[in-house]
């Protein structure tokens, strides 16, 4: 019986070599079986650089995604935003498209999250240059912890009886954890703006109980215990906790550093109201959890930093170790 590892394709592409892609890329590259090479393209040549060079039997350096596709039986994108997907896919003389063709078919994989609607429009491009190349979308969720440790979940944009599952399962496995059909083309990404939704929501509503609480003289760890035995109970809370000190891992805790950008949070919250619109749903705190972010992303002391930063641009003490219990209660 094979191993998973055998199992992997020996010629992969990745694309997208940033904060999320890099760690993902790394871990799939210490999965490949002996023999292997994965064909890396970054517009941003150093992360690529530094990657091919912690693997030189593996990794290969390639300028465009075109020579990458050409070179690749799967390749993998993880992108900022829809105006790069489109680009890196359909580009007629760069893009991955130019290198398809009716009697060579691919596995393409799209990670990035963006919206549903450009997501099928580069399915559907792609599948003209070439019917039998397979397009997923298949954002993930995590953060650059996750896909540092490799614990990442995908959503996959597929349902479960789709043929390529068992090879779509291993290949994603090797740089995560779940691997989720949520039942069919963009709904994986539907699904991630979902989720994406509810967790920027969560962490304004823990930024402000956990201020709240503090400033009631609560100490910042046993107000967080409270939140994890009880109802509040939160990932956010409890791995990614926008107080400094309370989770020593979290970025938080490092200065608001690595993480996930207060600004990709601001466009994948943006995204998800779009939808919710185009969808008739109704989001009561869509309209101001967007404002917050919006706000924040453009604030110099949070742009750039990890989207709980919004703890701080929300009047969050920082420096409460050590203050003095019942510090800032209203006397009465």
């Amino acid at each position: 019986m094979s191993s998973p590892s055998e199992a992997l394709p020996k010629s992969i592409g990745f694309i997208g070599l940033g904060a999320m892609g890099k760690p993902m890329a790394t871990n799939l590259a210490r999965s490949l079986p002996p023999g292997s090479h994965i064909h890396a393209h970054d517009t941003v040549e150093a992360p690529v650089d530094e990657f091919c060079t912690s693997f030189p039997d593996i990794a290969v350096k390639c300028a465009s995604a075109r020579e990458l596709a050409e070179k690749s039986e799967v390749v993998l994108t993880m992108l900022p935003e829809g105006a790069h997907v489109r680009s890196v896919y359909l580009d007629a003389t760069t893009g991955i498209i130019a290198a398809l063709s009716s009697s060579s078919p691919k596995l393409l994989i799209d990670c990035s999250t963006i919206d549903t609607a450009t997501s099928l429009h580069v399915k559907e491009h792609l599948l003209i240059a070439s019917p039998k190349t397979s397009y997923y979308d298949a954002p993930v969720s995590g953060g650059v912890l996750g896909a540092v440790n490799g614990t990442v979940a995908f959503f996959l944009g597929c349902c479960s009886s789709d043929p390529n599952i068992p090879h779509l399962t291993r290949l994603l496995q090797s740089m995560g954890g779940k691997v989720i059909p949520c039942g069919g083309p963009s709904l994986g990404l539907a699904a991630k703006l979902s989720n994406n939704y509810l967790s920027g929501i969560i962490t304004i509503a823990c930024s402000e109980a956990m201020d709240m609480g503090m400033r009631a003289g609560i100490d910042a760890r046993v107000l967080a215990s409270v939140f994890a035995a009880g109802t509040a109970q939160n990932a956010i809370c409890d791995v990614f906790n926008p107080v400094p000190g309370v989770c020593p891992q979290a970025p938080s805790s490092n200065g608001y550093r690595g993480g996930f950008r207060v600004q990709l949070m601001r466009k994948d919250i943006g995204l998800a109201v779009d939808m919710a619109r185009r969808g008739g749903s109704r989001n009561a705190l869509g309209v101001s959890g967007l404002g917050v972010y919006a706000a924040a992303s453009e604030a110099a002391d949070c742009k750039d930093l990890d989207s709980r930063v919004v703890y701080r641009y929300l009047g969050g003490r920082e420096e409460w170790e050590g203050a003095e219990s019942g510090e800032g209660v209203e006397k009465l």
